[in-house]
């Protein structure tokens, strides 16, 4: 039960009610700052290729002809369907984003440009508009006109190369996460770009390269080696300040994962695993001794463990003051009692598919109301002439005149623009 529950009734609106938002982009990185906006409350109208509709609808897994991450990351987004290389709907466009507070886009640099649609010139009419650009590696600099995907910014930004096993390849991210840490920066950029023009009136243009957001998470490793001249090697679960801390297998096959990042909570654990002689013993009084017998601590952990099922040892380890937890799979999380009772997976109604778990809205606020928006929608470019030709005051049939001449585009042609998968 959501502890908020009984104050539904006193709560406000989504905090981005009234905020509206052109996203013109495809796939993952861009959308999910889009999404994130959605979930906030945002009016966000989605613009997707007339023949067949954007790229995310076919990616990843699906259910008959839904594709399911687009269920997720276009949820409470609107769908229009244009062609952004026709001059007529360029022409519509210029004129149609004087009625949004933001445009997102994650074209190759240029693009927009190419298309009479350059954000210098969209200022110049809309001054404040806020313009999000996403690309994997920014809108200047060498690398600028190649193309990119969340993939090639995990690579590039090193966090391959210390992650995994040192006589193995380097491992990369199974899941999106340059992509979603992208996301995620840029929707706190557009609200910095936001709050600004609160004050001063004027929008912005925000160039967002994808390697960089994923470079916030070797920020130690870059100091670290600037100043000490030392690059942290792959160690599989070993994290070079903390030890212990890793996963270690319970005798019902069951996984655990620990952490003593706090000298405090160490000690505790290892008084847990073996008393005063293992918490009082020289390999393992500082971090520092740790760390260097890391080897030896994982193993007297590891035979503690195996003689103990998880929730046994998850709960003498608690009661020690440890910091301990289970390691979920996905299927075991979403029956994970601190999960339900948060509400962090939420039900969403959709008209094809039916009932759908997804991830809630994060985080929540204690006064303003936020809950899942409606999943993506499933026709392409649904709310096109409706939804054009109120914000524009013309009749629907005078829109759907307008686009008639419309050339459609093939999908491979337009995803060629495309820089963030």
């Amino acid at each position: 039960m959501n502890t908020f529950d009984s104050e539904q009734a006193e709560r406000l609106s989504p905090p981005l009610s009234g905020l509206r938002v052109l996203d013109l982009s495809t796939m993952i990185a861009a959308p999910t700052t889009a999404v994130m906006l959605a979930d906030y409350g945002a009016d966000v109208v989605k613009v997707e290729n007339p023949a067949g509709g954007d790229h995310l609808r076919h990616f990843g897994p699906q259910k008959g002809d839904e594709g399911l991450y687009w269920k997720a990351l276009s949820r409470g987004k609107r769908s229009v369907a244009l062609d952004l290389r026709a001059t007529h709907v360029q022409d519509l466009v210029r004129e149609w984003i004087g009625t949004f507070d933001v445009v997102i886009e994650n074209f190759r640099p240029g693009t927009l440009e190419q298309w009479n649609l350059a954000p210098s010139d969209l200022l110049a009419r809309h001054p404040r508009l806020v313009v999000l650009r996403v690309t994997a590696y920014g809108q200047d600099g060498p690398y600028r006109d190649r193309p990119g995907f969340g993939t090639l910014a995990e690579a590039m930004s090193g966090i391959g190369a210390v992650s995994g096993w040192q006589d193995r390849p380097p491992l990369l991210p199974a899941y999106p996460l340059a992509d979603i840490m992208a996301g995620q920066l840029g929707s706190a950029a557009v609200l910095a770009a936001l709050r600004a023009r609160d004050h001063s009136g004027s929008g912005d243009v925000i160039d967002l390269a994808i390697y960089e957001a994923v470079l916030k998470l070797l920020e130690v490793n870059v100091l670290e080696y600037d100043q000490l001249g030392t690059e942290q090697q792959r160690r599989g679960n070993v994290y070079g300040p903390a030890a212990p801390r890793g996963s270690y297998l319970c005798s019902d096959g069951e996984w655990l994962a620990l952490s003593g990042s706090a000298q405090s909570v160490a000690i505790r654990i290892l008084r847990a695993v073996g008393g005063d002689e293992l918490a009082e013993d020289p390999r393992f009084l500082t971090n520092a001794d740790r760390t260097a017998h890391v080897a030896e601590l994982d193993e007297v952990i590891s035979q503690w463990c195996s003689r103990r099922t998880r929730d046994e040892a998850i709960a003498e380890l608690t009661e020690a003051g440890g910091a301990v937890g289970p390691l979920e799979t996905v299927a075991t999380m979403l029956d994970n009692p601190q999960v339900r009772a948060r509400d962090s997976i939420a039900v969403a109604a959709d008209p094809t598919l039916g009932p759908v778990r997804m991830t809630n809205v994060y985080p929540r606020f204690s006064r303003h109301h936020c809950e899942v928006p409606d999943p993506g929608p499933s026709v392409i470019g649904a709310d096109t002439a409706e939804l054009i030709s109120s914000d524009l005051g013309r009749e629907p049939e005078v829109i759907e005149s307008m686009l008639a001449g419309e050339a459609a585009v093939s999908p491979a042609s337009f995803q060629e623009h495309i820089d963030d998968a």
